[in-house]
């Protein structure tokens, strides 16, 4: 088996769909051997009857509960017979040659352990889809914004849009974990996912993991995929917010010093500050309900309660 795809899915049942075609119509037109693994973490929406339905050759796992990104992907990695393993996400297109362009780079460059792609929106908007691995410059950009050029820079850990225009793969420090191509070899080196990760920074643990092995990570923006996601943003989402920063205060216990720790976790407190007088402000003016910002407060108080913590 030359190729494992797996996608691990929740609650999406339309976007799921139009991903499995996409995949699907991609083979079509390749000669490499493939299998196609569903994660479903127990969605509510029929996504599990619409799999077994409309694509019975997929290799579906319907969880009884949700397990968390890194766990489902675990969970297909211990099956698949792929000796390269492509993890996607449900709101994901992958356009035709995509899939053909990683594996052949996978197979002319034996030192690279993963690989990504070129992400694009919908509408054909660039997409960052690689990264420098996280700093505290970048923890404080998401509380202080500051100037777009410097958010788009390497000081917010962004590559070039440059580097994608010129088609050249070129050698990153993790991709975006929407799309990622992994070498089975590297994936028997260093382990599979972090599954105390259930959610966000699971693959920049990862990236980390195979770069001190001495694996090569990649972008290979020739190969393009479609990304949905970022399209409506705008709602904030509390238990989404706290288990980003639970799951980044874990990446910096694991791989950072403690000097590093203690700036985190005081850039933090500062950036909770703001953002509470940021809310206080919204609520003032109407923007937001009394209820949101009840909701809000208490998210921040969750996170803040983070920066006590030594043991992740």
């Amino acid at each position: 088996m030359d190729l494992s795809v797996i996608i691990v899915s929740w609650n999406v049942k339309g976007l799921l769909a139009e991903c499995l075609a996409s995949v699907y119509d991609a083979l079509g037109r390749s000669h490499f051997a493939c299998e196609i693994l569903v994660v479903d973490n127990a969605s509510s929406d029929g996504s599990p009857e619409m799999v077994r339905e409309r694509f019975p050759q997929v290799s579906l796992l319907a969880n009884a509960e949700n397990r968390g990104f890194a766990a489902a992907n675990n969970q297909a990695m211990a099956l698949a017979q792929g000796r390269l393993v492509l993890l996607l996400n449900p709101d994901t297109v992958v356009r035709r040659d995509a899939l053909d362009i990683l594996v052949r780079f996978m197979d002319e460059t034996p030192t690279a352990g993963m690989a990504g792609p070129r992400l694009v929106y919908p509408d054909g908007r660039f997409q960052h889809a690689a990264f420098r691995f996280p700093t505290l410059a970048q923890a404080f950009f998401d509380f202080f914004p500051v100037h777009y050029r410097l958010l788009e820079s390497p000081l917010n850990g962004r590559y070039s849009p440059s580097l994608y225009a010129a088609g050249r793969p070129f050698v990153i420090d993790h991709p975006l974990g929407a799309c990622m191509m992994v070498r089975r070899q590297a994936i028997d080196e260093v382990g599979g996912m972090d599954e105390g990760f259930f959610m966000y920074c699971e693959e920049i643990d990862w990236a980390m993991r195979l770069k001190r092995a001495g694996w090569g990570i990649y972008c290979v923006p020739a190969a393009e995929v479609v990304h949905y996601a970022g399209q409506s943003t705008q709602q904030f989402r509390e238990e989404m917010f706290v288990a980003l920063w639970r799951s980044r205060f874990r990446l910096y216990a694991k791989h950072y010093g403690r000097f590093d720790n203690w700036m985190l976790r005081r850039v933090v407190r500062l950036g909770l500050w703001q953002e509470r007088r940021r809310a206080q402000r919204q609520a003032e003016t109407g923007v937001i309900s009394q209820e949101d910002l009840a909701r809000r407060m208490a998210a921040y108080q969750r996170v803040e309660e983070m920066t006590d913590s030594s043991v992740w």
